[in-house]
């Protein structure tokens, strides 16, 4: 690039886009990169405040800002998701289904650690829907050396940063516990809450079971509902420490491996994650807690786009919850956008 005064850029190209701003009222380029100045762009140029221009200067070994936007959206795009147009320098990724999205956060932050560029997305392991902006991304000054944006290329090799997981589970049993639904003495307020939840990731509930809290007898459920095909078994109730409630004894005997019994988030401490082998199918089976039941957020609603994505969720990233496990029972809920379960190892 090279600087002019504005009144001798006529037969230049622009390197960059030159941006009007009037509030309330428009952000947009008047001109683009690669226009080439004319007499009567002079008058348009001084009026939004530009009297000198960076024009092209052809240089083998710098890139201009909208190449190397490409070349970090290469490295960031994977599966479902295509790039925005290149607007001053910029290119987003936007997503072309629902799904759950994944990041890769150690290239992440080594491509951002490169300096003089930026990608900057929403949280990771968050349920996104088609058309969604998943990121952007640019460098930041005007033009960049080839070979600090060849580094960044060899540096991801095959990799890439973001990836869309699709929802895979399509069916469930829940296993309302406790005498008090049993004997009909209460209503079963619980199921309903839970089919909702599910529906929006595309699973239906297809067996439902009503043992009181017999552990023997939720067992019993718990491994014909495995038995039955279904992808996901959930027992709602019976997980305090209530001498009569016995969820998750009933869910050890049934051969389940625990992953957490207990997570650091409120709503759901007492949220309980397991896994049943049945040949080479691993069933999630999950106990929820009461407050599933009446909050608005709870564990749950960040557990189950992983579950339902079959993305397997360890003990470590559970334990990280803590930051940010915290529900603020805001008057208007923004959730996922928020930072209710953003903890991250």
């Amino acid at each position: 690039m090279k600087l002019i005064r504005t009144q001798e850029a006529v037969g230049h190209v622009l390197c960059h886009d030159i941006t009007q701003i009037i509030r309330g009222v428009t952000k947009d380029a008047v001109f683009r990169k690669g226009h080439v100045v004319t007499e009567e762009d002079i008058p348009v140029l001084l009026s939004v405040g530009k009297e000198h221009l960076y024009v092209w200067e052809k240089d083998e070994t710098m890139m201009h800002e909208n190449e190397a936007a490409r070349v970090l959206y290469e490295v960031c795009a994977g599966n479902d998701m295509h790039p925005s147009p290149v607007k001053e320098g910029k290119i987003e990724l936007i997503a072309d289904r629902d799904g759950l999205l994944k990041i890769d956060r150690t290239l992440l932050r080594k491509i951002n650690g490169f300096g003089r560029m930026m990608i900057a997305s929403r949280h990771g392991d968050t349920p996104v829907q088609r058309g969604d902006k998943l990121a952007g991304t640019r460098i930041i000054p005007l033009v960049i050396e080839k070979e600090t944006m060849q580094a960044v290329k060899d540096l991801a090799g095959d990799k890439r940063i973001f990836h869309i997981l699709p929802y895979q589970l399509k069916t469930a049993g829940v296993i309302a516990t406790g005498s008090e639904v049993k004997k009909g003495l209460i209503k079963d307020t619980f199921t309903p809450v839970i089919i909702d939840k599910l529906k929006a990731y595309g699973i239906e509930v297809k067996e439902k079971a009503v043992p009181g809290d017999d552990p023997e007898i939720i067992t019993g459920e718990i491994l014909r509902m495995a038995d039955a095909g279904l992808d996901m078994i959930l027992c709602t109730g019976g997980m305090s420490v209530d001498p009569d409630d016995r969820t998750p004894l009933a869910i050890k005997n049934s051969g389940s491996r625990f992953v957490s019994y207990g997570a650091p988030v409120l709503p759901g401490a007492m949220f309980l994650l397991s896994y049943l082998q049945r040949g080479e199918r691993e069933i999630p089976v999950l106990g929820l807690p009461g407050c599933v039941m009446y909050a608005g957020r709870t564990i749950f609603d960040l557990m189950l786009p992983r579950i339902a994505a079959c993305d397997p969720v360890s003990a470590e990233e559970m334990a990280a919850l803590g930051e940010g496990g915290l529900c603020l029972n805001c008057q208007v809920c923004s959730w996922p956008n928020c930072g209710f379960g953003k903890g991250h190892i």
